[in-house]
């Protein structure tokens, strides 16, 4: 795990006040798919986009669609280049680890965050799992499984858990660049 984070990982910066654009969306393309509730906010700076997994099945499926539209809504789909298609695809990439990490080793996910401003992609993902996400090492590229935390590891910019004294669970957070 990286600790090159200048400040504490996990820091979103500023919170969004009420007032500043969030609202619940639904199926209509905007948020989250199958009814699960999603929200977004958006400011000049920073856009983002939370789902929640209360009740969800099928969760991998439908946090990549909820990433893709978020993406779509975002500017960085459809893509104008191959290198703008293969950051979607990173992205797309990583938040289907996270979540099926959360699901194979934490009792499944409880929310899906994403953050997008000019620089940065922002994906957190929540779960009440004890285990502590690490890269298998070593990491041995012939043999099934174990690979998520890797791919994560390769394709971001950092990554990180954060927990909370006295809450159980944790977030997964990875960070990755947006594209030119």
């Amino acid at each position: 795990m990286s600790t090159t984070r200048p400040y504490p990982p996990g820091d979103r910066g500023p919170e969004p006040s009420g007032a500043s654009g969030t609202s619940a969306q639904g199926p209509s393309g905007e948020g989250a798919s199958s009814g699960a509730p999603g929200t977004a906010t958006s400011s000049s700076a920073r856009q983002v986009r939370r789902m929640s997994f209360a009740g969800e099945s099928g969760v991998v499926p439908l946090a990549r669609d909820f990433t893709r539209q978020a993406l779509y809504a975002w500017g960085w789909l459809p893509a104008a280049t191959a290198d703008q298609r293969a950051a979607a695809e990173d992205v797309l990439l990583v938040v289907s680890e996270l979540v099926t990490n959360a699901c194979l080793h934490a009792e499944g996910p409880e929310e899906l965050w994403i953050a997008c401003d000019n620089k940065v992609l922002r994906i957190e993902v929540s779960d009440r799992g004890t285990g502590q996400p690490a890269p298998r090492t070593p990491h041995r590229a012939g043999r099934p499984g174990g690979h998520g935390m890797f791919i994560v590891q390769r394709l971001c910019l950092d990554w990180g858990v954060v927990r909370t004294p006295g809450v159980a669970g944790k977030t997964v957070w990875a960070e990755l660049g947006a594209p030119a």
